[in-house]
């Protein structure tokens, strides 16, 4: 199973390394291994979210997912959208924004860089949403419950994530975005524009795929009931168009969700190189293997084995949004980036295993009918 998950991803490495190796010598060919790295530790945590709603879909939009969500990612993300930044920035057409990476490598990185107070605004506010909603929301298991069951309780109240958010984002715009360091100058027009912009593309996006889901279950439900009266009724055509449509929406919310955790990955690879085709290589290796991972926790079921693993992915979520407001103003290394993320994702494995010893079984179904607390 391992093969037939990574299967591609090994294939795109070799053949993308072998690539690298020719075209830029053992220089580029380490620096493509390097982002690869780098874009894997960084957005593990982003791999185990879309493990969560990647589970929801069927077999074909997990193939979707892999194919062309990947094209989406490589092209799009690492390569096409520094592009269409620059273009929009420097008010140049596509082709002068391509002749500017190629031949003008230094005044295209400034160029991306300035936009960086927009770009991590917008992905920052989707993000933070994302977290939010998570924690204000009740479930069965509880990770940190000193933190989740006050929150739950909290998250009763209509439209509270929507607020706590917009204060956060006013409270950026009013302080890190006056005197930013990328580009110079007050960004508090800007920030705000972008933060209102990513949190009108998280509700929208994220209230049309639940809206669909949510007709989907209520049209399943239905179906079942009338199936158990009446077994030869004809009512699956219009569940699996609903389908459809909530797997085709679902997907969007998961490209976005990817968009937004490759913002500061592609903005943190300027500084290890600012060829946009080494960064796309590099970057676009490291998406293929998160792509993977997302499906291999799919298929082996492991957020139901391990029942705080997505806990731990959205506070390494909503740390990450944090960090991206942050860096509006001050510079965070990547490497801390990765590192939060791979503690907080750590130790709720860690819990996770403890919680299966003590239940006796791992991954016990039985034991979801029941709220259960980490006592952490």
């Amino acid at each position: 199973m391992l093969l037939k998950t990574f299967g591609w991803s090994f294939a795109i490495t070799v053949l993308g390394l072998a690539l690298a190796g020719v075209l830029w010598g053992w220089q580029g060919l380490a620096i493509v291994g390097i982002l690869s790295v780098l874009e894997i530790s960084v957005s593990f945590d982003n791999a185990v979210i879309n493990a969560g709603i990647l589970r929801k879909m069927n077999a074909f939009w997990q193939k979707i997912f892999l194919t062309v969500g990947i094209l989406v990612a490589v092209f799009g993300m690492r390569l096409v959208f520094p592009v269409v930044i620059v273009a929009i920035t420097a008010k140049l057409g596509p082709i002068e924004a391509v002749k500017l990476a190629i031949n003008d490598k230094a005044h295209y990185q400034e160029l991306v860089t300035s936009a960086h107070p927009a770009i991590a605004a917008f992905g920052g506010m989707f993000l933070l949403m994302i977290f939010l909603d998570f924690i204000f929301e009740e479930r069965d298991y509880k990770w940190l419950s000193w933190i989740e069951k006050p929150m739950a309780k909290m998250g009763k109240l209509d439209m509270l994530s929507v607020i706590i958010a917009l204060v956060a984002l006013l409270v950026t715009a009013m302080t890190v975005a006056t005197d930013v360091a990328h580009g110079g100058g007050d960004k508090t027009a800007t920030v705000l524009l972008s933060g209102v912009a990513g949190l009108i593309t998280y509700l929208v996006v994220g209230g049309i795929s639940g809206y669909f889901e949510g007709k989907l279950e209520d049209d399943e439900d239905g179906d079942g009931d009338e199936a158990s009266a009446q077994p030869t009724t004809q009512g699956t055509g219009a569940a699996l168009g609903l389908a459809g449509k909530a797997a085709f929406f679902m997907f969007l919310y998961l490209e976005v969700i990817d968009a937004s955790f490759s913002f500061d990955g592609v903005i943190g690879a300027f500084a290890i190189t600012n060829d946009i085709f080494m960064m796309a290589l590099g970057l676009g290796i490291g998406a293929m293997y998160i792509r993977s991972l997302t499906v291999f926790l799919v298929r082996k079921g492991t957020l139901e084995d391990y029942v705080y693993l997505e806990h731990g992915a959205h506070y390494a979520i909503g740390a990450l949004a944090v960090i991206l407001l942050i860096t509006i103003k001050y510079e965070i290394s990547e490497v801390i980036t990765g590192l939060v993320g791979v503690v907080l994702i750590g130790l709720s494995f860690a819990s996770s295993v403890i919680r299966n010893r003590r239940e006796g079984t791992p991954g016990d179904p039985a034991g979801a009918k029941s709220e259960v607390t980490s006592g952490v």
